[in-house]
């Protein structure tokens, strides 16, 4: 599921102002690109069905100011140990620990996150991040974008949400 990123005016979002372009997919492209793989091209929108998640992971950052929202981020556990490995330039045998996927999907979180505030008007608070194998909770009704990527053929779900 796709939610209009111009839903995303409950956060204080102005995506008027950005013309057709998805800025969300445009923040965690340059991200991933950044920070993980190195270059562009391997986070790509995600096309068909989507897999149910097995073992997922969920990283969260809050930003409260007039319209609060969360960005939350959600991969399988697999998914998480190779963006761990890449985020931190670990090899194939290294052993990727809990803490080393606490620490790689929420710096994710806590980047896109922050990207995200940048693009709403009002200077808020960024909380710092949250990581959890159990979903924090979000009402249906409180989702203002959801936007599923495909990582190296991984799906990774990132979306936004509209806080009390």
């Amino acid at each position: 599921m796709t939610t209009d990123v111009t839903d995303a005016g409950g956060m204080g979002l102005d995506v008027d102002a950005l013309g057709n372009t998805d800025p969300i997919l445009s923040i965690a492209e340059e991200v991933f690109s950044a920070m993980i793989d190195g270059e562009p091209g391997l986070l790509n929108p995600w096309y068909g069905d989507r897999p149910d998640p097995v073992e997922p992971m969920h990283a969260w950052v809050d930003v409260h100011e007039a319209g609060s929202g969360r960005v939350l981020i959600e991969a399988e556990r697999g998914t998480v140990v190779e963006l761990t490995r890449a985020l931190l330039a670990m090899g194939p045998d290294e052993e990727v620990t809990e803490a080393d996927m606490v620490d790689g999907l929420g710096e994710v979180a806590n980047v896109v996150g922050g990207n995200v505030k940048a693009l709403v008007p009002e200077t808020g608070v960024l909380t710092l991040p949250q990581v959890s194998s159990e979903r924090p909770p979000t009402p249906a009704e409180d989702l203002l974008h959801e936007l599923a990527l495909d990582w190296r053929g991984r799906l990774v779900v990132l979306s936004l949400w509209r806080l009390p």
